[in-house]
């Protein structure tokens, strides 16, 4: 806290010789945090967009190469498809403390925050077993089916009312009313429905992702709030459930407790490992809010770095994340490690010497993006190297020191070179990633079919590779735009 807010005399009367940086307020949002969780879900869309079979390998997850797509465990590489879940995670686990430390801040008691946790968690448990139900190809396989794109489109509509915020100036029991009357016609819509295997509304049909999404919402800010104090304890849990996972394959009470749940289609034991992500997302969020609490539009008078200063560090971000990215999925592994430590050392230099409040929090952002690399960089050569299915430790740690490196360079851009407006679209879909998520499969590929617009748009883009990617390209930038919209509109889904 006392090295956010230091800054020596000797330092502010040096500075005051130059021409300072300027150095935007801070907003009440990490703008930047909401940019990473932006980028996440739309390279989440564009991953599921673009065409299969004939693009390079490093275009899918890196278990899943083409021409054929299936499943390899036991491929190691870590290509940018393998990032967007990692990342959404990690931007997941930065936002707990922001929201949390509202909640404390505004007088809310241990009870209450406990129960608007597992609120929170019911509520994204809920999203991911409703948006299963709704899926067009979840109610039927037949390509030939229009009704299942007409109940894709309903589906949203109905899941849209059940989780849309509204407008705080309606009265609250009208809120209330339109809420409930959305929830019961959810009920009874799926309920409705007959799915290929015969069997109705199910619990264990569900998101995964979304599922383990929920969990980690729990989990995760669960953990922060028992350990807000003391970021050195939340470190320690990471030390006791490594020892867990570790001896979890071998014969013992720990693996029975392990593999056993009393609801596993809500709960299993073996998604606490993504707290490797979510837990360094946390005290990156910690960082983060201190840095809203003490910026001010006076603290860019001391300044110490200059512009080329911070666009060294910008690039610098960006090259080591490609750097690891382009070496991992070649497995050139000892390579990849050197060439990142050096590259690392050299940011050290870079961000050495930070005089106001921006400076230092990004200085305290690269060393732990830094020792989690490093760590995720030890572990690559244990479980076969780096893989995102099943996920090793290496992927867990590795993953969180490139968003951490993600987040400063697009802090730089937005906070201190101004530039929000270059993000913005980002900014906009992070802010309502839940209907980017939801978005594609719901709202535009049903369109398309139902329009007949969809096999036309397959016949232009498959005369090439690049075709293809572009096809995905232009359905992930419509999406985009379409949250934009919402967003702009101040329509949100709460989760």
């Amino acid at each position: 806290m006392s090295a956010l807010k230091h800054t020596t005399s000797e330092s502010k009367n040096s500075i005051k010789n130059q021409k300072p940086l300027a150095i935007a307020a801070v907003s009440q949002r990490a703008d930047a945090l909401d940019a990473l969780r932006g980028i996440a879900v739309l390279a989440m869309v564009l991953s599921g967009t673009i065409a299969r079979k004939t693009l390079p390998a490093w275009m899918y997850h890196a278990q899943l190469p083409p021409p054929d797509h299936i499943f390899n465990s036991k491929l190691p590489g870590l290509t940018w498809v393998d990032l967007v879940f990692s990342f959404f995670l990690f931007a997941m686990g930065a936002a707990i403390p922001l929201a949390l430390s509202r909640r404390i801040a505004k007088g809310w008691d241990t009870k209450k925050i406990i129960f608007s946790i597992l609120q929170r968690g019911f509520f994204l448990a809920s999203f991911a077993i409703f948006l299963q139900h709704i899926r067009p190809t979840v109610i039927s396989p037949e390509e030939a089916s229009r009704l299942k794109w007409w109940l894709g489109l309903c589906g949203f509509l109905i899941l849209f009312l059940m989780y849309v915020r509204w407008p705080q100036k309606w009265s609250a029991w009208v809120r209330r009313a339109l809420t409930l009357a959305a929830w019961s016609a959810g009920i009874v819509f799926i309920s409705h429905i007959k799915y290929p295997n015969g069997v109705g509304f199910s619990v264990n049909r569900s998101d995964i992702i979304l599922m383990v999404l929920a969990n980690m919402a729990v989990f995760g800010s669960l953990i922060w709030l028992f350990t807000r104090s003391n970021v050195w304890l939340r470190v320690g849990f990471l030390g006791l459930l490594l020892a867990a996972r570790l001896s979890s394959p071998a014969d013992g009470w720990i693996k029975l407790v392990w593999s056993s749940s009393p609801a596993p289609w809500l709960f299993q034991f073996d998604y606490l490992k993504y707290l490797f992500v979510v837990i360094p997302g946390t005290i990156v969020g910690d960082l983060l809010g201190r840095w809203i609490e003490y910026s001010s539009p006076e603290d860019a008078s001391y300044v110490s770095w200059k512009s080329w200063r911070y666009l060294s560090i910008m690039v610098l971000m960006f090259a080591v994340n490609l750097v690891l990215l382009i070496g991992l999925q070649a497995r050139l592994v000892w390579q990849t490690a050197l060439v990142t430590v050096v590259m690392c050392l050299c940011g050290l230099v870079l961000l050495r010497k930070p005089g106001n409040v921006t400076e230092n929090v990004l200085n305290r952002l690269y060393k732990w993006g830094f020792y989690w690399l490093v760590l995720g960089l030890l572990f690559e050569p244990y479980e076969g190297g780096i893989k995102k299915d099943s996920a090793t430790m290496s992927y867990f740690f590795v993953t969180a020191g490139m968003a951490i490196f993600l987040l400063i360079g697009l802090t730089i851009i937005i906070d201190v070179f101004q530039k929000r407006w270059f993000l913005q679209l980002f900014i906009d879909n992070g802010v309502n990633p839940m209907i980017g998520y939801a978005g594609f499969a719901n709202i535009i590929w049903p369109i398309l079919v139902l329009s007949k617009w969809e096999p036309v748009i397959v016949e232009m883009t498959s005369s090439n590779p690049f075709m293809g990617f572009l096809r995905g390209f232009g359905y992930t930038a419509i999406l985009a735009l379409i949250v934009v919209v919402f967003t702009r509109l101040k329509l949100f889904l709460r989760t």
